[in-house]
């Protein structure tokens, strides 16, 4: 599959073959939805917690006789039914974690990735080379490259002036392609690669090493 890449100034600077088992795999709509619902699951963080009526203080004394009050019956102070009392069926500490086998964590990526390309969300630059860090000259490369939606913007590893760059502008992610992943994907409308960064991708997704990039699609 050939795409266009551009310079940071937005021309056309040639193009690339990238593997079709990466960038042109059909769309698994369930598998996606899988992913994408373990992804959020696994942030959860599960740490709510509310005592039962057992780890209230109070007194246990009965707070008056059971008959001949011609009130309702009631039992001790920290009673759900009462204010200050325990909480009944109330949250405690969980754990949300879901498991997904590799491959099909691995099929859900090359599926997002491969959507990207064929809708025309993909942008493929040459290089983002900035020599230090500055907002407005990243600003101008997406403008240049015809960016006006929200975007994620891939290195081959962690640049720390694109890093700085990107970090105030609005609806911008910067990240090394190795952390690319269904959610984030899926929340952000454009993709910008460096051609390094695709060809890290292709090392660590392409059909072969399954079991080294299992540990960075999850």
């Amino acid at each position: 599959m050939q795409v266009q890449v551009h310079n940071m100034k937005g021309e056309i600077a040639g193009q690339m073959e990238i593997r079709d088992d990466i960038f042109d795999v059909p769309f698994n709509e369930a598998v996606v939805h899988q992913t994408l619902v373990m992804q959020l699951a696994n942030r959860r963080l599960g740490t709510a917690d509310t005592k039962r009526r057992g780890e209230v203080r109070g007194s246990t004394r009965k707070l008056f006789a059971q008959k001949h009050t011609g009130r309702a019956r009631r039992g001790d102070a920290r009673s759900p039914l009462l204010r200050g009392g325990g909480v009944a069926f109330g949250s405690h500490p969980r754990s949300y974690r879901q498991a997904m086998p590799k491959k099909m964590r691995l099929l859900a990526l090359r599926c997002v990735l491969s959507d990207k390309a064929s809708a025309g969300e993909l942008r493929v630059v040459d290089k983002l080379g900035l020599d230090e860090p500055t907002t407005k000259g990243l600003l101008d490369v997406l403008l240049a490259l015809g960016i006006g939606t929200s975007a994620i913007i891939a290195t081959a590893e962690q640049e720390t002036n694109v890093v700085m760059s990107g970090r105030n502008l609005l609806g911008v992610k910067t990240m090394p392609a190795r952390l690319l992943n269904v959610a984030d994907l899926l929340s952000y409308r454009a993709l910008i690669m460096t051609v390094d960064a695709v060809r890290k991708v292709e090392e660590l997704w392409g059909q072969g090493p399954v079991q080294k990039a299992a540990a960075s699609v999850g």
